[in-house]
């Protein structure tokens, strides 16, 4: 039977992840499972936890939205050790881009006799921060202003709190120009923001890469050129349904190794979690992580 140490973020969707956990525990422990809880102090302790439990060939569950699943699954790429995610944040991207269920007793079946399978992560290189690995994608621009915007939200949850954030970013954004070099080859882009996806998902639900697969190798690189804030704010509803790739403002690249720059201090993120400007390089690492699902 297997074991589990569960890193659990406390403050994740307001407190939904320790909610979340319960119901699953007593499934796991139930089915005879062996469970132990961690609750982290930052994601750095986070890190530091998942590392621990995996070198003791525990299966090391990340309890809350995309920046815990992202610190976790990125300390845990490379070593071997097995990752299963209960979603129970704001986003909750990478768990829908695995099809994870949000049933307790569909998710705990999951967890307990499934096999671990492979999935692709990313490595971020940037010179003012340390080597960093996340799982669901990159993005530099307004998206990454709209997901601060969201993060520090106390009243709205979910996707509401991404939709009022990205209001927000776009009314005072000015279109960047953008150096993206994909596999060595050197692109030019005026507009609002470069996303090198793993994951279809990112910004709760928001389908910026639909043709994205987190085992394939590769990462999608999107595009979204300027243009007025009237046909954005279309191109933001088509994101419900990944329809935006359609228009003529949007460019798709595939490669596997990124580098994003611009003309000036541009913000990105990964997994959530908004903490540098550009400019970044990115590196897919095939397989790197094995998760439950």
């Amino acid at each position: 039977m297997r074991q589990f140490t569960a890193v659990v973020n406390p403050t994740a969707g307001g407190s939904a992840g320790a909610a979340a956990l319960l119901a699953l525990a007593r499934l796991l422990r139930e089915a005879g499972a062996d469970l132990h809880t961690e609750y982290s102090r930052s994601l750095a302790h986070a890190r530091e936890v998942a590392r621990d439990a995996g070198r003791r060939g525990r299966v090391v569950l990340a309890v809350g939205g995309d920046g815990i699943a992202g610190g976790v699954g990125g300390a845990l790429s490379g070593t071997g050790a097995a990752l299963g995610l209960v979603p129970a944040g704001r986003g909750n991207d990478f768990a829908r881009a695995l099809g994870l269920p949000a049933d307790p007793a569909a998710l705990a079946r999951i967890l307990l006799h499934n096999a671990p399978r492979p999935v692709d992560t990313i490595e971020v290189e940037s010179a003012v921060h340390d080597r960093t690995v996340v799982l669901g994608s990159v993005y530099a621009g307004v998206d990454a202003l709209a997901n601060r915007h969201a993060n520090r939200s106390r009243l709205l949850r979910g996707s509401a709190s991404y939709y009022a954030g990205g209001l927000r970013a776009v009314t005072g954004w000015r279109a960047a120009r953008y150096r993206v070099t994909v596999d060595g080859e050197e692109h030019t882009h005026t507009g609002y923001t470069v996303v090198a996806a793993n994951s279809g998902y990112y910004g709760s639900g928001r389908v910026i890469a639909p043709d994205a697969r987190v085992d394939d190798g590769v990462l999608e690189v999107v595009m979204i050129a300027d243009a007025p804030r009237r046909l954005f704010f279309g191109l933001m509803n088509d994101l419900r349904t990944g329809a935006h790739v359609h228009r003529p403002q949007v460019r798709i690249l595939r490669g596997r190794e990124i580098r994003i720059l611009a003309d000036r201090d541009v913000p990105y993120g990964a997994d959530g979690e908004v903490e540098a400007v550009l400019p970044v390089t990115l590196r897919v690492l095939p397989g790197a992580l094995r998760v439950l699902r």
